[in-house]
């Protein structure tokens, strides 16, 4: 088995358990993203739909991975590895969205929410005593940036003076370019813009979230938001410095000459194992656990026309730039917010800028 092979088949593997389990860790009120009254977590529709779901997500994704390989063992297009992986997260929205589609039909159907009473919770002290940022998880990405500029710089009067700058799938050299500052420090520069990015994001989820309050536990609820947002944001700056510690092991790659058909793990290995990781912490955390007692006896208000087929949050009244996924892990753009289409465009420039540098180099 061929190290692209493997890759592709740990990647797929891990969209399968994620798209298997997020229907026991998300939150029973919004099965599939459809918002319910807690009294119909449990109906016949939401339970055969979460059937049907897993059983439509593992068979697609199966078929998809199985095809890709075969076909790329046929004819040696190593695109087609990669593009299975678009065709398991088009599967997996593909299901998701039958499922939607059918709860939505019968709440409205049913009139679920005729007989509720509607609420809705805040917590002032978000922004009265907002928790702390954890600062500290950065220092393991910034000491990382530090050590791969300090080996560069001392390595690279011995560095080659042609250094490979990519590898293909295989982990053969299929672009290289002569020494300069520009080509040998091209990763450095990759590191410091893709930290800069997600530190960005780590401190947006602090400053311009939105909690999702339930009404009627809004204790419990309140607590379990501060702590999803610390566990969050140390997820995400442990994954930046392993991410850090992918580009130097690629740094250190181009910098010695070193070729091997395990070249790519190098890099994939420190971020594939620190993407299990956040989604095992962000897992566990994922769910409020309640315990102040009785419930109020409020139900979330029904915003599902907020939600565009469950997944995209689209609300110009609301001018939170960030909110809580509903059908997933993490959090969610809200597109309705002007300042949404900055942030993705802020993204676009700088993935074409690392583009840029790379090719360039």
């Amino acid at each position: 088995m061929t190290v692209a092979i493997a890759v592709c088949s740990g990647l797929s593997a891990l969209l399968l358990v994620i798209a298997l389990m997020l229907p026991s860790i998300n939150s029973p009120t919004v099965p599939f993203g459809v918002r319910v009254p807690a009294q119909y977590a449990d109906d016949p529709t939401v339970v055969r739909q979460t059937r049907l779901y897993r059983w439509r997500v593992l068979i697609g994704a199966i078929v998809a991975v199985v095809a890709g390989v075969v076909c790329y063992r046929a004819t040696g297009a190593t695109l087609l590895l990669p593009l299975s992986l678009l065709v398991v997260v088009s599967v997996w929205y593909g299901c998701f969205s039958l499922a939607n589609n059918e709860i939505r039909a019968a709440k409205s159907a049913g009139h679920w929410y005729d007989s509720v009473h509607q609420g809705i919770a805040v917590d002032t002290g978000l922004r009265t005593d907002p928790p702390r940022f954890p600062w500290l998880w950065l220092a393991p990405a910034l000491i990382v940036m530090v050590v791969t500029v300090a080996v560069g710089v001392i390595g690279y009067p011995s560095m080659p003076e042609v250094l490979v700058m990519h590898y293909s799938a295989t982990g053969t050299p299929n672009r290289v370019a002569a020494k300069s500052v520009g080509t040998a420090f091209s990763l450095v520069f990759v590191q410091i813009a893709v930290t800069a990015l997600l530190i960005g994001i780590a401190l947006t989820i602090f400053r311009r979230s939105r909690a999702d309050i339930d009404p009627a536990h809004p204790v419990d609820s309140a607590l379990w938001h501060r702590h999803y947002m610390s566990v969050s944001a140390k997820a995400l700056l442990g994954l930046v410095a392993m991410i850090d510690v992918g580009l130097l092991g690629s740094s250190l790659l181009m910098w010695t000459g070193t070729t091997a058909r395990w070249a790519p793990l190098v890099i994939v290995l420190p971020i594939l194992s620190a993407v299990v990781v956040a989604v095992v912490v962000l897992a566990r955390n994922n769910r409020v656990r309640y315990e102040d007692g009785e419930a109020t006896g409020l139900t979330h208000r029904d915003d599902d026309k907020y939600w565009r087929g469950g997944l995209f949050y689209i609300n110009h009244e609301d001018g939170a730039l960030l909110v809580p996924r509903r059908f997933g892990l993490g959090w969610t753009i809200n597109f309705g917010n002007p300042r949404a289409a900055m942030l993705l465009a802020g993204v676009i420039a700088l993935v074409g800028l690392l583009i840029t540098i790379r090719l360039g180099a």
